[in-house]
This record gives C-alpha cells, structure tokens and sequence, in this order.
C-alpha cells in the first residue's frame, strides 16, 4: 500500500506540473496525518529531481486548542529538520464557527500565494474529507455544484491553482502509510469535540451506515459523487455556451427569450452566472426563483422589476431582454 500511494502521487503531481506548468508550489499543512503523509510524499517527489522552483510550507492557527502552541513548535521543529521552509499565520480572534473560520484559512493561504507568486496550493484533503464534506453540504442544503466541490483541481485565479493530490485516498489508508514510515503525527484534539458538526459525521454517522446500512457506504457515496462530477461538468459547459450566445455586447443584459425556452435548471444556472460574471455575487435561492418566474410570466407587455441588493432588475418583455443595472445612490 505505501508503494501504491507513492507511485499514484507521484504520477499525479508529475502530470500536474506538466499540464499548469508549476514551479512553484504553497504546501498547506495541519500536523495531522494527512498533512505529514503529504509532506513525506512531497519530499520523496523531490529525491526525482522534478523541478519546483520553489516549494514552502503554510500553517494557520486558529488558537481554538490548549495546546496549539505546542502543535506549532512540533510542526516547526519537523519541518526544521526536514529543513524545510515554513510560514505561520495566528488568528487572534477566534472563531466558533467552523465554516468562518474555514473561509479565514482561504483567504490567507490565498492571500499568501498572491503575495508571493506561489503558482499551485496543494491541501491534505482525503476521499474520507470529500465524503464528510458532501454529508455535511448535504444536511445544510446544497446543490450538485456544493455536492461536488471537492476535487482534485479547483482554478482560482489566472495564476493560481488549487491541487488535492490525496483526494481519491483514504483516511485508512494514509493512517496505514504513516504507521509504516513512522511518522510523528499529532493528534488533534479538536477531532473529538462534538459541538463541531464534522466529527459526528466523522465518528457517529459515517461509521452508523457503514455498520447498519451498508458497509459500502463510503464506496457508493464516493461513486454518485464522481458521476454528479461529470454531470455538473457537462451542464455547466452547455450553461457557459448559451450564456455567451445570449448576453448583449454592449450592454448589462441577456436575451431571456431564448433563455426562457430551457429546462429551469438551465435557466437558474445562467441567472447565476450572469449575476456572478457582471456584479461578482452569489445571488440567494428566493431572489433566483423571484426572477426566474417573473421572466417566466405570460403576459408580454407587462415589464417587471426586481430588486436585490444593490442591484435592480429589469425584464422588459416587449423588448426581448431583460437589463440589470446597479442602483445609484
């Protein structure tokens, strides 16, 4: 099995660096196992003479533990002796929420790559994390494309790229690579405070329905999750397409009568995508829905208007587009 993750990793960062061109690479790490099998994999990429121009090591603290001084001075101390480079950022105000604090970690790490011309961020993410991720997502309310956001490349930028080389390993599997190199893994305490909605999936529900509904679970979750991937892909491309077809050069608007011959699904997509692609926000499912059935009314002479934020809509149905512009104060 260690062979197996170290000839798969190896092969994907190859491809990876061949494909985006990297060389330089921001290593986001926890001191958890996942974050040390990781560094030891990179570390043995590098006795191939790959050529990375530059590769450094990024740890946030969020100081919700007791001993997360203590988990700082041993990442420092392995990293000192694999003489390795590493930057930590401390988050003086703690956050009790996981997903704000999630959205902090970004934008830092994000932030730094910016600041320092890293071209690739590479996560310790795992198939397990994907698979928590999506049960998590699922309880909240997601859609396909927050059902499959986890993957192995995510673009952020022009110049930066996110990598999960560990995605389609498992939390199994990476424990067993460490127990065989020995590894000094920390055990975070954290992973067992159930206030914290991830560790009862972790714990609780994964290891319920794999023992009561089927010990297949995490197999079949990991299955429909690949299948979602390709189906969003697809729609997401056609969505694109007509997107372009139907927006008008010259102004702030779409041609919503061809639109508004597409299954809804289309519809919402394109609404989003032009909200996101003009205005850079996320428009909540209640005002999508407004539009989307204001677009869809019979009556062709009517002219509807719809306000969200700081933006006001416009569905001009005797022009044959609707117009978004935002509001002047």
């Amino acid at each position: 099995m260690r062979n197996d993750i170290n000839q798969y990793f190896n092969k994907t960062i190859k491809v990876i660096i061949k494909k985006y061109r990297i060389n330089s690479i921001l290593i986001a790490i926890s001191g958890g196992q996942d974050s040390i099998c990781l560094l030891n994999l990179i570390e043995h990429l590098e006795k191939e003479n790959i050529f990375i121009k530059k590769i450094a090591y990024i740890y946030v603290d969020h100081q919700w533990k007791i001993d997360s001084e203590k988990q700082i001075e041993h990442i420092i101390n392995y990293l000192k002796y694999k003489k390795k480079k590493i930057y930590i950022y401390q988050i003086k105000e703690a956050a009790l929420s996981e997903n704000i604090s999630r959205i902090h970690r970004y934008h830092i790490i994000i932030h730094h790559a910016i600041q320092y011309k890293f071209k690739a961020i590479i996560t310790a993410h795992t198939k397990t994390d994907k698979i928590e991720t999506f049960l998590q997502n699922l309880i909240r309310r997601t859609s396909i494309e927050g059902a499959t956001g986890l993957n192995l490349h995510r673009r952020l930028c022009k110049n930066i790229n996110i990598f999960r080389p560990l995605i389609s390993i498992s939390r199994i599997e990476i424990n067993f690579f460490c127990r065989q190199y020995y590894l000094p893994v920390w055990s975070d305490i954290t992973n067992y405070n159930y206030h914290i909605q991830r560790n009862r999936i972790r714990n609780e529900l994964i290891p319920y329905l794999k023992k009561y509904i089927n010990q297949k679970a995490e197999h079949n979750i990991t299955h429909f999750l690949k299948t979602c991937y390709y189906d969003h892909e697809y729609i997401k491309q056609k969505v694109i397409k007509l997107y372009i077809n139907n927006k008008d050069k010259n102004c702030i608007a779409l041609n919503y009568q061809l639109i508004k011959q597409k299954h809804i699904s289309i519809q919402t997509r394109i609404i989003q995508l032009f909200i996101y692609h003009n205005f850079y926000l996320l428009i909540n499912h209640n005002s999508l829905i407004k539009i989307i059935n204001k677009m869809n009314q019979k009556d062709k002479n009517m002219q509807s208007i719809v306000r969200w934020k700081h933006i006001t809509i416009y569905i001009k149905k005797n022009v044959d587009i609707y117009k978004i512009k935002k509001l002047i104060k």
